[in-house]
């Protein structure tokens, strides 16, 4: 386990190192004055030298990019300030560093990933065990056809309707703001509870279809009939073989998903006017801030990777066959 957990760091390392090549060459290698962009329309050439100057764009391609490189690890100076390790720049638009600005914006972010997981994750695999254990019965068909239905919903469809009826048609709700969780963790879930349940309807109904198929399968697997014929009760079975065997397939998918996942969280933030992560990325893109945006794009791979990770060691947890060699 420790040795397949230090080879996939060191994967994640140099995939990272790669990326942020990739990133740095293609935003940088763009025929732009980024200095010109720094100072604004109305700027004079003297100030657009000294800005180049202090951003370190006067030198070479290749010593820019050992600069960014080496403020990953160790940080770096600008003359604003020391912009401690991992430093990913300075914005060109608001002058903060981007790791700081991408550090405010990701508790928010986290908290609509987390919720809309847990959420889609306990009612899909709920709804899914449910219809595999009632498999055709009206129960099943029931959850199956409102698995159909609502996957052909869309965040952007969802989100103003449940806006309309639950905050401004009944006022049962307040419209969505974050509370931070350590002011007071019912506040926190309370203000992201719309934004949680329309993010994780979308994935509920993948994973409703995707955990029936694959427990109907587990249930007509050899060592299922074999537990069944030695007289085990159908419930044990259920849960102690054939639910413990689904999850393999399940759990592939949803290191797959992650990234969906993040994208969904961008659409919803912007569907109700949240300031996340993906908010700052699309306004960084709109308004040319590069450093913001390689950032956000270096920091939303660095997590994929490292939720990739999670998802691979949970294999062997979930599965005693498999081994971490």
């Amino acid at each position: 386990m420790l040795q397949f957990l230090i080879r996939r760091l060191i994967g994640a390392v140099v995939i990272m190192f790669l990326i942020g090549a990739f990133t740095f060459f293609l935003f940088y290698t763009i025929p732009q004055d980024f200095a010109q962009l720094s100072c604004g329309k109305n700027c004079s050439p003297e100030n657009i030298a000294v800005i180049r100057e202090n951003l370190g764009l006067d030198k070479p391609i290749t010593a820019q990019f050992w600069e960014f490189m080496r403020g990953i690890v160790a940080g770096r100076d600008f003359a604003q300030g020391h912009c401690s390790a991992p430093c990913l720049g300075m914005s060109f638009d608001s002058g903060e560093f981007v790791w700081d600005s991408i550090m405010d914006r990701f508790p928010l972010t986290l908290s609509l990933t987390v919720g809309g997981l847990v959420i889609f994750l306990v009612v899909g695999l709920g709804a899914g065990l449910l219809a595999a254990w009632k498999r055709g019965t009206a129960a099943d068909k029931a959850v199956s056809g409102a698995s159909i239905v609502l996957s052909s919903f869309q965040i952007y469809f969802l989100g103003p309707i449940a806006l309309g009826i639950f905050v401004y048609q009944t006022g049962w709700m307040d419209n969505p703001k974050y509370s931070p969780f350590t002011e007071n963790p019912f506040t926190w879930a309370a203000s992201l509870i719309i934004p949680w349940a329309v993010m994780a309807t979308i994935f509920t109904a993948q994973y409703t279809r995707m955990s029936r198929s694959t427990m109907i399968e587990q249930l007509q697997e050899e060592h299922v009939r074999t537990a069944r014929a030695k007289g085990m009760r159908q419930r044990y079975v259920f849960f102690r073989y054939a639910w413990r065997g689904s999850l393999i397939p399940i759990v592939t998918i949803l290191g797959m998903d992650l990234s969906a996942l993040l994208s969904g969280a961008v659409v919803t933030e912007f569907t109700f006017d949240l300031a996340g992560i993906g908010r700052l990325a699309v306004d960084s893109s709109l308004t040319k801030d590069l450093p913001v945006t390689m950032g956000v794009m270096l920091f939303g791979a660095f997590f994929i990777l490292i939720l990739n990770i999670i998802v691979d060691l949970a294999y062997a947890y979930i599965d005693p066959r498999v081994r971490l060699s």
